[in-house]
């Protein structure tokens, strides 16, 4: 029963989910597998961008992300959006 949830209408599995990473002025996607930590695909962005991994923040569907989060563990679906955004301090 529990396998249906992550079942494609084919019947197999799904291993692999495809995430877009998005700031501002670009997006980005990355193929990843369901119990990969979030933390490789936010330095491959990060690198990708030339930006310091501590100086910006990834949120799904509003909530920080963590770098040790999987897309199990925020149940993300195939096509979802992780924004990323500049680290502000102050008010």
């Amino acid at each position: 029963m529990d396998q249906q949830d992550n079942q494609t209408s084919g019947g197999a599995p799904v291993e692999h989910l495809n995430i877009k990473v998005t700031d501002n002025n670009n997006e980005v996607f990355f193929k990843i597998k369901r119990s990969t930590q979030l933390k490789k695909l936010m330095e491959a962005f990060c690198q990708r961008q030339g930006k310091d991994i501590s100086s910006v923040r990834f949120l799904f569907d509003g909530t920080r992300v963590r770098q040790d989060d999987t897309p199990d563990t925020l149940d993300m679906a195939d096509g979802d959006t992780l924004e990323v955004h500049q680290e502000q301090i102050g008010g």
